[in-house]
């Protein structure tokens, strides 16, 4: 009988990168308490994800606010890690951070190299990503906003929009972070949208 907890995923060092990758693109996922940071890693990563998520205790109490999503049990202490392959040449290294307020010091450094981020919104919370997108601003990080709907049916994306007062240039998009191919997408988008950013090819004088 096979374990429920069976990851038929390689492990990193079982997965090594095709001898033709030359670029690694760094991507962070970012968030609120509970919105699902842990799960779209875990989802749409190639190789089995690394993990710090640690069982909560009565430590907590008092210092992280679960209200937001009191069925969870368990929360991520450091960051998640995962990769996925582009093509033969790129490759995505993907960073989830911690989302309660006390690991908060850690995202400037998460931050620090990467190419662009997601900011994962519960469309049921969305104060609890504004911070987030504070930091990104800050720091001039490309970022999309993905709403984890968890299945139900989608928020009114212009509420959305304007409850996150996102400029009209930052993509937003629904998404399951339970679904690698709905996480996969948001990656897509990403990736477009970084690729907007990039300056033009020079023509060469004929």
């Amino acid at each position: 009988m096979v374990s429920a907890s069976f990851d038929p995923r390689p492990a990193r060092a079982d997965a090594p990168l095709h001898s033709s990758t030359r670029n690694g693109f760094k991507i962070v996922i970012v968030g609120g308490f509970g919105v699902g940071k842990t799960t779209m890693v875990r989802s749409v990563s190639e190789i089995r994800p690394l993990d710090t998520e640690a069982t909560m205790t009565d430590a907590g109490v008092g210092v992280d606010d679960p209200t937001g999503a009191p069925d969870k049990s368990t929360t991520t202490v450091a960051f998640d890690f995962g990769r996925i392959s582009i093509d033969a040449e790129h490759v995505l290294y993907l960073f989830g951070a911690p989302g309660q307020e006390r690991f908060w010091f850690l995202w400037d450094r998460l931050f620090t190299g990467a190419l662009g981020a997601i900011v994962l919104v519960d469309p049921r919370r969305i104060a609890d990503c504004w911070y987030a997108i504070d930091r990104l601003e800050h720091q001039r990080t490309p970022f999309v906003v993905a709403c984890n709907v968890f299945g139900e049916q989608p928020q009114n994306p212009h509420l959305v929009r304007d409850a996150l007062d996102l400029d009209p240039h930052v993509p937003l998009l629904d998404c399951d972070a339970r679904s690698r191919g709905s996480c996969k997408q948001v990656l897509i988008t990403l990736v477009e949208h970084l690729y907007s950013f990039a300056p033009p090819t020079p023509e060469i004088a004929t």
